[in-house]
């Protein structure tokens, strides 16, 4: 189902729980939000449609992917840029992302993956993954 965009910082600046197998209606309704806004959004995280749970989907290339639990382990090559968020009303934001990095998250049967990323992708992650931080740019 697609959700309704939250867009209050507070609400956004909390913390993400742990997500469990209950919360897979939470990843279904977000890659149904994310197919919604496609046209303008690359990544969600759970809590931009108002559940607090580590749960991000992105466009990989042209199909989307899922993520539950992801922590970025290592990153590597550091460099500024600017960020648009459909949760965050305005202008662009400056911030630093890192070229590479290494993620563990669980896939959507809940086994433990490692995997790196580089280029958008990684900027797309680490984005999604500030989020679930409660890190808003």
């Amino acid at each position: 189902m697609v959700r309704e965009l939250v867009h209050d910082p507070m609400l956004l600046g909390i913390k993400s729980k742990t997500a469990v197998k209950e919360d897979v209606s939470v990843a279904r309704d977000l890659l149904d939000t994310l197919n919604a806004h496609r046209e303008t959004c690359v990544g969600m995280a759970a809590n931009m449609i108002g559940r607090t749970v580590r749960i991000i989907a992105f466009i990989d290339g042209v199909k989307p992917a899922l993520m539950y639990n992801p922590e970025i382990i290592s990153k590597a090559a550091p460099y500024e840029t600017e960020e648009g968020c459909l949760s965050l009303l305005g202008a662009p934001r400056k911030t630093t992302r890192y070229k590479t990095i290494r993620l563990k998250y669980q896939d959507d049967k809940f086994q433990w993956k490692t995997k790196s990323f580089s280029g958008f992708t990684a900027q797309i992650i680490q984005h999604e993954v500030d989020h679930c931080d409660g890190v808003l740019i």
